[in-house]
């Protein structure tokens, strides 16, 4: 079923508050198996409001407005949505019962601008507002079902989920429901993965495919239509397994609220193993993004900030001509930082940064050389480089992140039985 959302306001149209209602409700109608098309925002303003309506009405099949249905003047969802309906309005029994008991406990005296959120639309249905005053309403006319929110987000989410989601199952029953999987990947770039899944996605219908690139990694969004969870997670399987036989290398986890450092963690607690770093070019940034994770301190033993070739002898108790002879920005420096971090702070991992953010070079380094060292007490230490591009603050945190995906790495093969 085709599904619009309007959302009612001139706060909205000139920038003062955020339209999060349309994610929100995008996202569950979505979830539920409706089609979402169109979005529209619309201001106070009853002549335009009842156009955009109008226009609605002959492309969807549920519309859904949103604001509009407070006490004062510029609210006029409702009286908008009558009058296109030539429907009278009515006072809801409940919701106006609810405003005098509010009022009266209040010490204040109901007038009539109160009393105007308790109305609804005559052969419509009033949707309770449990956290809030004005009451909702669902109208169901010959092709075109009509649903009418309130404005804050802490009253119109309730309502949807309490009373909404229920109403709309009975009323207008879904038959085939919209099922997702989150696929994450790091180490591949957005337009290389759409070019190694081109054809995949080329012919894709059901599931779809949608690709969503981050700072420093992709996710791809794999959707289906189906008539319940277990057809849908066979689909899904199915579609899976033909993206990681071509891109199954990059893949790191899944979810929607997942990341490339908790997938870490998990690594690491897994195996039972623990970490350290040193870090130079990025000053701190990798301990910072382990301790961001609930239980991390089981794996994380702690780690040095060493900036300076000074406190990379002082700390890490780095050899002085080591540094004269490579530089701090080496596979040499790389290795020793990281298998010192392992070794001072009895880790089973040692992790180093080291490498040359900009704006100019250093020792020689041009912008964007970056050494990682990975110490294991199972493995060894070697170092990898990169060459970057970009901005000061991308080199450092896509430094960071591949530091994360390789100890993952190596973590889950050196314990992946």
């Amino acid at each position: 079923m085709r599904a619009e959302i309007i959302a009612v306001g001139t706060e909205l149209l000139i920038g003062q508050v955020v339209n999060t209602n349309a994610t929100f409700l995008s996202e569950e109608l979505v979830g539920i198996g409706y089609d979402i098309y169109y979005h529209s925002v619309v201001g106070d303003n009853s002549e335009r409001l009842k156009e955009l309506i109008g226009q609605a009405s002959q492309r969807s099949e549920l519309i859904v407005l949103c604001g509009g249905l407070g006490p004062t003047e510029d609210d006029l969802t409702r009286d908008v949505l009558a009058d296109y309906l030539k429907e009278p309005m009515v006072l809801d029994p409940e919701g106006y019962d609810k405003i005098a008991t509010y009022m009266t406990r209040s010490g204040r005296e109901m007038t009539e601008n109160n009393r105007r959120q308790a109305l609804t639309i005559q052969g419509g249905q009033a949707i309770p507002n449990d956290t809030g005053l004005a009451v909702g309403t669902f109208y169901q006319a010959e092709t075109t079902s009509y649903l009418v929110l309130p404005g804050p987000p802490r009253e119109l989410k309730p309502m949807f989920y309490h009373h909404v989601i229920p109403l709309l199952k009975q009323q207008l029953p879904q038959t085939d429901q919209l099922y997702s999987r989150v696929l994450r990947f790091f180490g591949i770039g957005e337009s290389q993965l759409v070019l190694e899944l081109e054809t995949l996605i080329h012919e894709q219908t059901n599931p779809t495919i949608a690709p969503y690139a981050g700072d420093t990694e992709v996710r791809l969004r794999l959707t289906v239509k189906a008539t319940d969870e277990t057809t849908a997670n066979e689909m899904l399987d199915e579609m899976e397994e033909k993206i990681m036989s071509q891109v199954g290398d990059y893949f790191y986890g899944y979810g929607e609220e997942n990341s490339l450092i908790k997938e870490t963690v998990k690594a690491l607690q897994a195996a039972k193993r623990t970490v350290a770093s040193a870090e130079s070019l990025t000053a701190g940034m990798f301990m910072s993004a382990l301790g961001d994770v609930t239980g991390v301190s089981s794996v994380f033993n702690g780690g040095f900030v060493t900036y300076t070739n000074e406190m990379k002898r002082c700390l890490l108790k780095i050899d002085s001509a080591l540094l004269a002879q490579h530089g701090a920005v080496s596979e040499a420096c790389a290795c020793a930082m990281a298998e010192q971090a392992r070794l001072l702070t009895k880790s089973d991992y040692g992790v180093a940064l080291t490498g040359v953010a900009g704006p100019d070079k250093s020792e020689g380094q041009p912008v964007g050389s970056v050494w990682i060292g990975l110490s294991s007490a199972t493995s060894g230490t070697q170092a990898y480089h990169f060459q970057l591009q970009r901005d000061r603050q991308y080199i450092r945190q896509s430094a960071m992140m591949r530091a994360m995906d390789l100890l993952r790495r190596q973590v889950i093969a050196e314990n992946h039985d």
